[in-house]
């Protein structure tokens, strides 16, 4: 039998660049998806009036009814009573990053213009959504917010567990539902079809380079594959005691989490060793603490 491994071995890579409580890091992500959200909503949204979801959204809808202020202004005075709220319940450094961020998303839908001559209104809203969800998820991976229902959302999730889309799924339901009254139906349509698309890249672009891979691998040879896993892949695992159900003989079921890449490569360890093994591979959508992400605290 293999000696344990009493060494930093299974720690992931020995340089580990942890750039997540870093404020050039959040600032550089707050701000460049700040602009991009400006520029979609100003280059198709605006152009198409179309409703963008959001207290960004309402604002829209203020300015297409009275034309008074531009929407990027309205967006500003609509988020004092939430930056308060920020300022209250959630930390004083979720209100400065959330703060910034709607200076940065102000100031970019009033100086920069990148006319998009986009015709089919179809093909805007799919545009202006893949281009709004990217840009208000890169802001969501920092520690602060786009400002405006984001700043609940992230409170109630904090403190009562609810889901930041069923937040964004009952204010949009009302949103839209006002603007039945002002807006053309198909206008209604395209920007659902907007917020429909735009909550999807969100929810990618969140979980970009976040998803692991959780395996657990059974087999008779499970020290060897172990002892490879930790010196090649230079990653750490967990024996779990298991009984066989037939034979009722005890066991070790060998549990890691991986990522995409490595997965291939921990497949080829396990059969190398044992063309029998057991080998199951689930999807996880976040894994916190030890050698992997930092537990995010706003």
């Amino acid at each position: 039998m293999l000696e344990p491994v009493k060494s930093v071995l299974g720690k992931g890579s020995s340089v580990n660049f942890d750039f997540t409580y870093s404020v050039w890091w959040n600032l550089l992500l707050i701000t460049l998806g700040s602009a991009i959200c400006s520029i979609a909503i100003k280059s198709l949204a605006v152009p198409n009036e179309f409703l963008a979801g959001g207290v960004f959204g309402l604002a829209s809808l203020i300015y297409y009814k009275t034309g008074v202020l531009s929407p990027g202004v309205l967006f500003f005075i609509l988020n004092v009573p939430v930056f308060l709220f920020a300022w209250i319940k959630v930390s004083r450094r979720f209100f400065w990053y959330s703060l910034y961020a709607t200076i940065a998303a102000t100031l970019a839908y009033e100086f920069i213009s990148i006319p998009m001559a986009v015709q089919n209104t179809t093909y805007a809203a799919v545009a202006c959504g893949a281009m709004m969800g990217f840009g208000a998820g890169t802001v969501l991976r920092s520690l602060g917010s786009n400002g405006g229902l984001d700043v609940l959302a992230v409170y109630l999730f904090q403190r009562f567990n609810i889901g930041i889309g069923k937040v964004y799924l009952v204010f949009n339901a009302t949103l839209f539902s006002l603007s039945l009254f002002e807006l053309p139906l198909d206008i209604i349509i395209a920007s659902l079809i907007l917020v429909f698309i735009s909550s999807t890249v969100v929810e990618q672009t969140l979980s970009m380079f976040n998803q692991r891979k959780v395996v657990f691998i059974i087999s008779d040879n499970i020290e060897m594959i172990s002892h490879d896993i930790l010196h090649e892949m230079k990653q750490s695992a967990t024996f779990i005691k298991g009984q066989g159900a037939y034979l009722r003989e005890d066991k070790n079921i060998l549990m890691t989490v991986v990522n995409n890449i490595q997965l291939k490569k921990l497949e080829e360890i396990a059969f190398r060793h044992d063309d029998r093994v057991l080998f199951i591979v689930e999807n996880t959508f976040s894994v916190i603490g030890s050698s992997f992400s930092r537990r995010k605290v706003y």
